[in-house]
């Protein structure tokens, strides 16, 4: 245990937050906001949904078992497996048993799958200009501050 000085209390954390978390709040759903925007249109101009734009860049890393997929996705392993047979019937996906677990099938990009994940991030606009118009400096602080900010604990 520590001192009481030590130990922070309900009342020791502003109820409220300051206009300044206010503002970078809101900016952090604006650009949420446009990059789901963005990632819609690259997704649609490839002729995917978003979902499946998302899991296949998902399985251009790595074959996934379809819980893992779920997992990642945040939705249901009925979506998933969907979503998996609308991008197989298009030759984008494949099933495949795992080799570490043969009664585990995992979902794999195929080439071609590989290539629309590719197609996909090089059509991605998203904040291209901007991030461009930053310093080497600024864009790696951003980074490491965005890092701090999704790291657990």
């Amino acid at each position: 245990m520590g001192t009481l000085e030590s130990m922070a209390t309900p009342r020791d954390t502003p109820s409220r937050p300051d206009a300044l978390t206010l503002e970078v709040v809101e900016l952090i759903g604006a650009v949420v906001a446009r990059y789901h925007e963005e990632y819609e249109e690259a997704a649609a101009g490839h002729a995917l949904t978003g979902a499946q734009a998302r899991l296949l860049s998902l399985l251009s890393l790595e074959p996934l078992p379809m819980r893992k997929l779920a997992q990642r996705l945040k939705c249901e392993p009925s979506n998933v497996t969907g979503i998996v047979d609308r991008l197989e019937s298009r030759g984008l996906a494949e099933r495949r048993p795992d080799p570490a677990d043969r009664r585990v099938k995992l979902a794999a990009a195929t080439d071609e799958g590989r290539r629309v994940a590719r197609g996909l991030q090089e059509s991605l606009r998203f904040a291209r200009a901007p991030l461009a118009g930053l310093s080497e400096p600024e864009r790696v602080a951003l980074r490491d501050a965005l890092r701090r900010m999704l790291s657990p604990g």
